[in-house]
């Protein structure tokens, strides 16, 4: 009966591991290696041979000394029994004897090495059976398959990022394009990006007009459009029109490089748990072998000199052996860096940046998120959202402020030009006099215009009406006649109340926004949004002030984190628990001092960050009580002889492979 189970069992592995081969391993982009694919064929190729020497009946290798010698069948049983032994682990056996050499005994390697041949020297002393030998190191391998593929597959969705490293950049020299590499171009040089190509270096577009793929930069599918005069990021590929592009940064700080670098060192940072792990293992591998020892020399030791009984030195090696097995740290060794790095990808594929397996953790006890305003919440862009008490039209009023601003780059002129919607003639304005922190004066159409705040209204002696609304008031004045005021105010992004609502529904308790801007502008997009929290008229310094009240008000092991995009966010990026920064717009010392990094700059992402980061954690902890439970539960049973050969290649293998199957869970966080 065991014979006949035993057998279904090694059918059952041999048909799994070729429909792998034929389901994974067969298809042109299966993502397997070379080395996947010749260990997926030793194991099938291992696997039937066992099954078929496990097949052949007993009275053929009697015939053996009926024709040769005596004693030869079992001489030509063992050879082919090890034949299969060294098929399945002889890269095992390798590894084992490499680590002694180097003075790296105690790992896995050795483990299983230990446990095989010592099973496999008991059988040939007991002329008994060879199948837990090879079996056990048979199971061990497919455990080591699938902890190879479950890494390479975590390994590509983070490798898929690295392809937005361009190879070359197109430069216009005597007419013609030449390739040369994205270093040697400085800043102000004119690129050239074709359809289809990579855009190599931050810059500006000067001509042309296309749709750009920015999946690999923020996880976002619909394609983005861009024309000249717009700001194009490194990393995005240009898919239908020709752009020419002058260069703002240096390959080296442009957006492209910055995230490759971010990606490249975030293994590097372990968190806690990993830690743990690792110390864990340095000191449990030694501490199960001495035991193991111990169990196979005490009691026999103890039974033939205390107690006069036979000392049954086959029993207890026997036992030591399946200790061996059992005690294998595989599971919490490779599981565990395993769902972080999984985490790292599964994020990577949402457009967040996670620098490291330590600020995965921290994000995952996050409870209070604290806000900068612009560029955070708000688009940073300023538009006009109303015309009040005007003595003109609306459209003409716009106008004049337009040609009043046309000479100014500021933001609030550039959106008057915006408002306006049309090409404006500056052959139109003459005599602009631009009073600093007061407004413009010029002669639009032979008209003296001024526009401007309050200020500029009491200095030129006009009255003007207050306006109700918040934000940037532009009163205007035509001929020394106030004309009416126009309303200018930063947007919201579309995503920023859904932001709020889905932090506390991940179970964030306190939500705060800190800024510069006036305490009434502030309360209004407070107001809006469904802060918890709002101070306004904050510098730099204030900001880190105020970051650390909050962190002695943020209760028990909660952390908190903050969002911000601009430099002057970086000193407060670093003082919180985790920074969290605006990747796709925000500064380059935001993002080198958070810890996160946003690729889209939208504030929704970061509850699904945090839900990644606990989804993660959530199964680390699982994987540390299964491997634990089961391995201390079934080194109990090997011990006292309840547990044979079968039970441990379950505590060792079995474990391991639920414990990775669980690991990568943590990939799919699309739906969260």
């Amino acid at each position: 009966m065991q014979e006949l189970l035993v057998n279904g069992l090694l059918a059952a592995v041999i048909l799994t591991a070729l429909f792998l081969l034929l389901l994974v391993g067969g298809k042109p982009d299966s993502g397997m290696t070379k080395k996947q694919k010749r260990m997926l064929r030793r194991i099938l190729i291992a696997s039937a041979l066992l099954l078929g020497l496990q097949s052949l009946p007993a009275e053929l290798f009697s015939q053996a000394d009926t024709y040769l010698f005596a004693g030869a069948g079992r001489w030509l049983r063992l050879a082919l029994y090890l034949v299969d032994y060294f098929i399945i682990g002889f890269d095992i056996l390798q590894k084992a004897v490499r680590g002694i050499l180097n003075r790296q005994v105690f790992d896995e390697n050795f483990l299983m090495a230990v446990a095989t041949v010592g099973a496999m020297a008991l059988a040939i002393y007991e002329n008994g059976d060879y199948l837990e030998a090879i079996a056990v190191m048979l199971f061990y391998q497919i455990g080591e398959w699938f902890q190879s593929y479950a890494v390479g597959k975590s390994r590509r969705n983070i490798s898929d990022l690295m392809d937005i490293r361009p190879d070359y950049a197109n430069v216009e020299q005597n007419g013609r394009l030449e390739q040369v590499d994205p270093d040697e171009v400085e800043i102000g040089s004119i690129i050239v990006v074709q359809p289809g190509e990579k855009v190599p270096i931050d810059g500006l577009i000067l001509e042309g007009s296309s749709s750009l793929n920015t999946s690999a930069l923020t996880g976002e599918s619909l394609p983005r459009e861009a024309q000249a005069g717009d700001e194009i990021i490194s990393g995005c590929i240009n898919m239908t029109g020709l752009l020419k592009i002058q260069t703002t940064k240096e390959f080296g700080e442009s957006t492209v490089s910055k995230i490759l670098d971010l990606v490249e060192n975030a293994s590097s940072r372990k968190s806690k748990s990993e830690d743990f792990i690792a110390k864990f293992a340095r000191i449990y591998t030694p501490a199960v072998c001495y035991s193991a020892l111990a169990l196979a020399v005490l009691p026999p030791l103890l039974r033939l000199l205390a107690l006069g009984l036979p000392p049954d030195w086959g029993v207890w090696l026997y036992r030591a052996l399946t200790f061996l097995v059992i005690s294998c740290p595989c599971a919490l060794v490779i599981s565990i860096p395993l769902s972080f790095f999984a985490g790292i990808g599964g994020a990577s594929q949402q457009g967040v940046l996670v620098k490291g397996s330590n600020y995965l953790e921290i994000l995952s006890q996050t409870k209070t998120v604290v806000f900068d305003k612009t560029g955070t919440l708000t688009q940073g862009v300023f538009e006009v959202n109303g015309i009040h008490h005007n003595k003109l039209e609306d459209v003409q009023l716009l106008e004049y402020a337009a040609l009043a601003e046309s000479a100014s780059s500021h933001p609030i002129s550039k959106s008057l030009q915006r408002a306006c919607g049309k090409e404006l003639d500056r052959k139109r304005v003459s005599d602009i006099q631009e009073l600093s922190g007061n407004g413009i004066i010029a002669k639009v159409d032979g008209l003296e215009v001024a526009a401007g705040n309050q200020k500029l209204m009491e200095r030129l002696q006009i009255s003007y009406i207050n306006c109700h609304q918040t934000g940037t008031i532009i009163h205007m004045a035509i001929n020394g006649a106030y004309a009416g005021h126009i309303v200018i105010s930063d947007v919201l992004k579309p995503t920023s109340q859904a932001a709020i609502q889905a932090l506390k529904r991940a179970g964030v308790d306190r939500t705060v926004m800190l800024t510069g801007d006036a305490q009434k502008v502030a309360e209004q997009v407070a107001a809006t949004l469904g802060l918890d929290a709002v101070y306004s008229e904050l510098l730099p310094a204030d900001k880190v002030a105020k970051v650390e009240e909050l962190l002695e008000q943020t209760p028990g092991k909660g952390k908190l984190a903050f969002v911000g995009d601009g430099i002057n966010d970086a000193p407060v990026l670093s003082r919180a628990d985790i920074g969290i920064a605006m990747g796709a717009m925000g500064s380059d010392a935001a993002i080198e001092a958070a810890d996160v990094v946003l690729m889209d700059d939208d504030p929704l992402k970061i509850a699904k960050a945090i839900k990644i980061s606990r989804k993660c954690l959530g199964i680390v902890y699982q994987n540390i009580v299964l491997a634990l439970g089961v391995k201390f539960a079934c080194l109990a049973l090997g011990a006292v002889g309840i547990a044979n050969m079968y039970l441990a290649i379950f505590a060792d293998v079995g474990v391991m492979i639920l414990a990775v199957l669980n690991a990568i869970r943590c990939l799919f966080v699309k739906n969260l």
